[in-house]
């Protein structure tokens, strides 16, 4: 084993750095992800067959493709086809598209795990589709979907690892440069592991309490 407590404690700057990339990264993915989710659910159970089947697809390649390859094709392919982002903007499309899919199928999940009798009492009451929807169907729904949101954001934050494989200096990436810099693994990596815990540790608690929360009921 080769940790140096040293050398631990001399990483922890730039490991803090690369923490706060991922922090963004994960934040803004997560944020991106429950519009796209929230869109993809309402449209897989629309009533309009086009709109279904357009999202079917959607979250069934989304869910089919590995994040990697996502993460490289838009990265690699986009300049190919005259498009140039930044990595950060690459890696923030690519978590968001992917998490989407997931999100997408949990809050269709919490649309159909609703009575279906209260949408046929709004309507017979005189409120549109869409009225229904807003005002008495994802009210409920979006309760009953917190803990598994929860879940998926554990995943994404897990997830945003993979961004070091297009040079964004995100924490496994600071880690890794630290790594090489110092010739050390353990220490620099006893930091990367330390600070994933105190970033994964709030969501774990919440996601708990979320479950707790829903058996109450």
């Amino acid at each position: 084993m080769d940790f140096e407590f040293g050398l631990f404690v001399k990483s922890l700057p730039a490991l803090l750095s690369g923490a706060w990339m991922t922090a963004e990264l994960s934040v803004l993915s997560i944020a991106a992800g429950l519009v796209i989710g929230l869109i993809g659910g309402l449209a897989r159970v629309s009533r309009v067959a086009t709109i279904r089947a357009m999202a079917s697809v959607y979250v069934t390649l989304m869910r089919a493709m590995p994040l990697l390859v996502t993460l490289l094709f838009l990265y690699y392919g986009l300049p190919s086809a005259g498009l140039q982002l930044d990595a950060f903007t690459v890696a923030l499309l690519a978590l968001s598209v992917s998490s989407g899919a997931y999100l997408t199928e949990i809050v269709r999940a919490g649309i159909q795990s609703i009575d279906p009798g209260q949408m046929r009492a709004a309507r017979s009451l005189g409120m549109s589709y869409g009225r229904a929807m807003q005002r008495i169907i994802l009210p409920q729904a979006i309760r009953s979907v917190l803990p598994p949101i929860t879940n998926e954001a554990i995943t994404l934050l897990k997830n945003t690892s993979l961004v070091s494989t297009i040079a964004l200096t995100d924490l496994l990436r600071s880690g890794l440069e630290v790594m090489t810099w110092q010739a050390n693994t353990f220490s620099p990596f006893a930091g990367v592991a330390l600070f994933y815990l105190l970033m994964t540790l709030p969501l774990l608690w919440l996601n708990s309490f979320l479950e707790r929360r829903m058996r109450l009921r």
